[in-house]
């Protein structure tokens, strides 16, 4: 395994023009996530959080600064390498579920590789995953039939089913109840700890928090602390 970092940022910025008016959404940070590591980034509204997962994803750009995914400068990428990066490298899981109503679990998970242009049928490695999920029963009904719960479940398997290096999720628990929301957090905790999945979520949840080894806080576009 590399020793280099999964993800590096260093003195990242993003700036929206609105009218006449600069907003600051990114104001320099700085961040540095190892391969297998869980790192939480937890901080109000408005501090940065989404945008600097969107910019991680592949989904923006920065204004300015460098950012590294799995080795990889993005901002040295092309539109078609970026996209390629988002169908191979990061898993998104997000708080709205994100399924399509026609199709079954099973047919959400596996469109994942069809649009990545990966054969249908997932590795064995895969298989283990959905055990860990609890979900291989569930596979042939549709989101209608499914509970939140298992919803997100199936949202996070399709996230996992390419095998990308990077999960990064926004906000996973934020539509789920108490029981369910404790399920994911501790799934997703399994799948770092027994498949070395690297994890960055997004939570407004202390209590979520403390799923990671490290909680980031984010104020003002910064990462004022870091807490492991």
């Amino acid at each position: 395994m590399s020793s280099e970092p999964i993800i590096e940022v260093r003195d990242l910025r993003k700036i929206y023009r609105a009218g006449e008016v600069d907003v600051y959404a990114l104001r320099g940070v700085d961040l540095t996530v190892d391969h297998a590591d869980f790192v939480t980034v937890i901080g109000p509204s408005g501090s940065g959080k989404s945008t600097l997962f969107h910019i991680l994803g592949g989904l923006m750009k920065p204004t300015s600064g460098i950012v590294k995914i799995a080795g990889r400068d993005i901002m040295r990428l092309t539109d078609a390498q970026r996209t390629n990066l988002r169908k191979t490298t990061v898993g998104f899981v997000f708080q709205k579920y994100n399924l399509l109503p026609i199709l079954s679990a099973q047919e959400n998970i596996t469109i994942a590789r069809t649009i990545a242009g990966l054969p249908p049928k997932p590795s064995p490695e895969f298989q283990r995953i959905l055990d860990v999920l609890g979900i291989a029963h569930r596979l042939h009904h549709k989101p209608r039939a499914l509970s939140g719960g298992e919803q997100q479940r199936v949202a996070i398997a399709r996230a996992l089913v390419n095998e990308p290096k990077i999960l990064l999720a926004d906000e996973p628990t934020g539509n789920l109840d108490t029981e369910n929301s404790a399920i994911v957090l501790k799934l997703l905790r399994q799948l770092n700890e027994e498949f070395g999945q690297t994890v960055l979520m997004i939570t407004h949840n202390p209590e979520a928090a403390s799923f990671g080894h490290r909680t980031v806080i984010m104020r003002d576009g910064r990462i004022s602390e870091s807490l492991d």
